[in-house]
């Protein structure tokens, strides 16, 4: 096992749950990096299969924490003036509106309200580089999709797990005034300026610093949740955790709008394709954003500070407020959730009366701004307390539905926060 890193003095604790988990879980390559006010306090990365090659520079695909980097972009383009969120997506552009598209609105589509959560067609993975994109090849697509949303009551919001980005990437690039994709326009004015490693999209001299992700097997994760956790389980949760988590999901997953979609993406067999040199160059900003916990910590920072860090101001207090404005909440697949109109996930504190699953997702990350990616990977930030969190694994523990190995750091950190305050 190879740990490497620094904690700031008060933040031991986080340290010692960093090595102990190490140690002790299913993990293969992990980062984690916290920033308190405009310092970094802790700034781990290790591999448990003694990978000399993984560092903290490495870039892991982090899946969905990819799309509070899609409500970052958006929200500089309204800063601007260039976007309005509850404006219908077709004022921006016009051909979106066909298939009764007109009156969806861009907050609709953030809070995966848009009705297509699924497409009708499966995307060519060459068809999301950057030259593809501007020849609006997935556009095209978009265009003749039509909503479906779930059958009966409360059925706006259904998670749009890699569709929300394709479509604000194309909104996106269509109001941005350079006519630049967002994942050009990310790595410009967001990655260079700040010295962070977060990207949509990468270059072919990027694609050596990849630390390629790899799901556990479901039937070891299975085997594994029947250890009692005295006896060496790896795994966070054990069997009847995991099941109440995934009972709760199955009226989403039975109900959802589309049962007959296609593959989404023309060769995705695994999660590993998502490493592969013709996804990698492309961009899809939900699911294939590649990036360090360095980068995504740093940027968290940002936001945790109200737009600001050191001398560097990425978006106005204005701005920043209006991508934090009126969360909205509702099921979505039984969870109870609550999105910003750019599609920032708020967690707060979960009733007493609350699910299983509604505690695992909220209790623990209590202020906490943002969202998390299939597997592990955390990128959110706390206003209140000021803490920038990112951590990122190459493991996927895709049982672990609401990523709860993550959220253990998050909350030992807010503990370290709380007490240096006092």
């Amino acid at each position: 096992m190879i740990l490497n890193g620094t904690v700031a003095p008060g933040y031991e604790p986080v340290r010692a749950l960093y090595e102990r988990n190490m140690e002790s879980l299913a993990e293969r390559n992990t980062q984690l990096c916290i920033y308190v006010n405009d310092a970094c306090v802790v700034d781990l990365w290790g591999s448990a299969i003694d990978d000399e090659r993984f560092s903290a520079d490495s870039l892991v695909n982090v899946f969905s924490s990819g799309k509070s980097l899609e409500a970052i972009a958006l929200a500089m383009l309204a800063e601007q003036g260039r976007l309005e969120f509850d404006a219908p997506i077709a004022d921006y552009w016009p051909e979106y509106a066909a298939n009764n598209k007109h009156a969806t609105t861009v907050a609709d589509l953030m809070r995966h309200e848009s009705g297509l959560a699924a497409f009708s067609e499966t995307v060519r993975p060459g068809d999301l580089h950057p030259e593809r994109l501007r020849d609006n090849a997935l556009g095209a697509i978009i265009e003749r999709q039509t909503p479906m949303f779930r059958p009966g009551p409360d059925n706006q919001r259904e998670y749009h797990a890699i569709t929300r980005g394709w479509i604000a990437g194309e909104l996106f690039r269509r109001v941005e005034p350079a006519g630049r994709t967002m994942g050009q326009f990310l790595r410009d004015e967001v990655s260079e300026v700040l010295g962070a490693d977060v990207y949509i999209g990468l270059r072919e001299e990027e694609m050596q610093r990849i630390s390629g992700v790899q799901m556990l097997g479901f039937g070891y994760q299975l085997a594994q949740s029947f250890v009692p956790k005295h006896l060496g389980r790896r795994m966070e949760l054990n069997f009847a955790q995991i099941a109440a988590k995934v009972w709760r999901l199955r009226g989403g997953l039975r109900n959802r709008s589309r049962r007959d979609a296609p593959l989404p993406i023309e060769g995705m067999r695994s999660m590993s394709f998502v490493d592969s040199p013709e996804m990698a160059l492309g961009e899809t900003p939900s699911a294939g954003a590649k990036c360090s916990a360095r980068g995504l910590a740093k940027l968290a920072a940002v936001m945790a500070n109200g737009g600001r860090l050191g001398e560097h101001t990425l978006i106005s207090e204005a701005g920043h407020a209006a991508m934090h404005h009126e969360p909205v909440q509702r099921k979505m697949s039984s969870l109870n959730t609550s999105f910003t109109q750019a599609g920032l996930a708020h967690f707060s504190a979960p009733a007493a009366s609350a699910t299983q699953i509604d505690k695992g997702m909220h209790a623990g990350r209590e202020g906490f701004y943002g969202w998390m990616g299939l597997g592990g990977s955390i990128f959110q930030w706390h206003p209140q307390l000021k803490i920038g969190f990112a951590y990122v694994p190459t493991s996927l523990n895709v049982l672990d539905i609401v990523n709860e190995r993550g959220k253990a750091y998050q909350a030992e950190a807010v503990r370290c926060a709380r007490a240096a305050f006092t």
